[in-house]
C-alpha cells in the first residue's frame, strides 16, 4: 500500500478547495445543487464546497462519500456552518455499501474526472436512485476542440500528477450514456485555460 505524500497531505486539500472553489464553478454548483430533494448521496463530497447551496427546506439528509480523508476536515467545518443533516463517509464511490432505490437524488461535481474507474461509479449512482430519481452533475471534462483536445492529451500526464489523479479528457456525456442514464446536459467553456475549462452539466435520469 503506497503511502501519501507530504504534497498530498499537506498542499493538495488546500489546492483543490481553492481550484475548485472559484467563482465560475460556484455558479455551475448554484445552478445544480439546489435542485436536489428529500434523500441525498453526494459523491465525491471533497471539502464540501457543495454544501451551502443545498436547499434545507428541499433535503432531508445527506450522505457523503469521499474516500480523501484528508480533505474530511475542510468539509466537517462547512457541515457544522450549514446545520444540515449530513453523514460523511471515506469510501470509494465504485461499490457503495447502500440498498438499491435508496436516494432521491445522487449529486456529483467535479469527482468523475477523478475516480479511478468512472463506469463503475456510474453504475453504482444508478443502482442506488429510486425510480423517477435524478443524478445532478457538473463536470470538466474533454473539450469538442480538436486542437484544445490534443493539448488535453498532451498534459494530461504532468496534470494528474499535480491535481492529484484529474483527468482532463474524460467524455462526460458518453460516460453517462453508456452507464444507462438519459441526460439533459448543457456544455460551453467556462473561463479559465482553455484546456481545463471545458464543462458540462445538468440532470439524468435511468434510461
Amino acid at each position: 500500500m503506497s503511502q501519501e505524500s507530504w504534497y498530498d497531505r499537506h498542499v493538495l486539500p488546500y489546492l483543490i478547495d481553492m481550484a475548485c472553489g472559484i467563482r465560475p464553478v460556484a455558479r455551475q454548483r448554484e445552478k445544480i445543487i439546489p435542485q436536489a430533494h428529500g434523500q441525498v448521496l453526494e459523491v465525491g463530497m471533497g471539502t464540501g464546497l457543495n454544501i451551502p447551496f443545498y436547499d434545507k427546506t428541499r433535503v432531508t439528509r445527506i450522505v457523503g462519500v469521499d474516500p480523501a480523508l484528508r480533505m474530511h476536515h475542510l468539509a466537517d467545518k462547512r457541515i457544522a456552518q450549514a446545520g444540515l443533516n449530513v453523514e460523511l463517509i471515506g469510501l470509494s464511490a465504485e461499490k457503495l455499501p447502500v440498498a438499491d432505490a435508496s436516494f432521491d437524488t445522487v449529486v456529483c461535481t467535479y469527482t468523475l474526472c477523478t475516480i479511478p474507474d468512472p463506469a463503475a461509479a456510474l453504475a453504482e449512482m444508478r443502482r442506488v436512485l429510486k425510480p423517477g430519481g435524478k443524478l445532478l452533475f457538473s463536470e470538466h471534462g474533454r473539450a469538442p476542440d480538436d486542437n484544445v483536445a490534443r493539448w488535453q492529451t498532451r498534459l494530461q500526464p504532468y496534470w494528474s500528477k499535480l491535481a492529484g489523479g484529474c483527468m482532463l479528457d474524460r467524455d462526460i456525456p458518453h460516460l453517462l450514456q453508456d452507464a444507462g442514464f438519459s441526460a439533459t446536459t448543457q456544455s460551453r467553456y467556462l473561463p479559465g485555460p482553455r484546456f481545463v475549462s471545458y464543462h458540462y452539466w445538468g440532470e439524468a435520469c435511468a434510461s
